[in-house]
């Protein structure tokens, strides 16, 4: 058996113990997933505490239905749908997207191009959490999780059009963050050079 297969069996036999509502397997399940249900998390929110709520919220809501999962499909995805839904479920009730723009002929709008195409994950990550959770919440479900604006209008109880508005500005603030962090990183390294080159002419005149 390889490591591989064997996590897969103890990870369903945390399952059918979950099933029985052993606090156990419970907590070793939690404990596996932990770091990938923090990630999608994170990306729902602005802080942790937040992002912890919905964890434990998501998790809470797994456990209640995990009769309902399908052993023959991998938990992984069914696990990450819940988690998602119950971030949603967490903006859709303290957000109000109705004083976002209503973009009926988005295609006619020029696309920012996808700048967070060449950033790392953990730089992407920090960029998302600054954006408003309306743009945040659009961006991560259609950029990130893939979804369709359709399903996140209907998701969100939203506008097809006001979906795609949120899209566009999203991508149009994280534009803006990522010359802002470039342009900041610039003038840090024209600042170290500056330095470098002071202490090389101050050296220079000592001898």
């Amino acid at each position: 058996m390889t490591a591989s297969s064997d996590t897969e069996h103890t990870i369903q036999k945390h399952i059918q113990g979950c099933i029985r509502n052993d606090r156990d397997s419970q907590k070793a399940l939690y404990k596996h997933f932990y770091s990938f249900a923090m990630g999608i998390c994170l990306r729902y929110t602005n802080d942790r505490l937040d992002a912890a709520g919905i964890l434990n919220d998501g998790f809470f809501k797994a456990f209640k239905n995990i009769s309902k999962y399908e052993t023959s499909k991998a938990f992984m995805p069914w696990l990450g749908r819940i988690i998602t839904n119950t971030a949603i479920d967490y903006y859709r009730a303290n957000l109000k997207f109705a004083d976002h723009v209503d973009i009926q002929d988005h295609e006619n709008i020029v696309q920012v191009s996808s700048v967070y195409d060449k950033l790392a994950y953990h730089d992407l990550l920090a960029l998302v959490q600054h954006l408003s959770p309306a743009y945040r919440t659009v961006f991560n479900l259609f950029a990130i999780d893939g979804y369709s604006h359709e399903e996140i209008a209907e998701m969100l109880e939203i506008s097809v059009g006001t979906s795609k508005s949120n899209l566009f500005k999203a991508r149009q603030k994280l534009q803006e963050m990522l010359k802002a962090t470039e342009a900041k990183t610039y003038q840090v390294r024209n600042s170290e050079v500056d330095r470098n080159l002071l202490e090389v002419r101050l050296n220079t005149n000592m001898q």
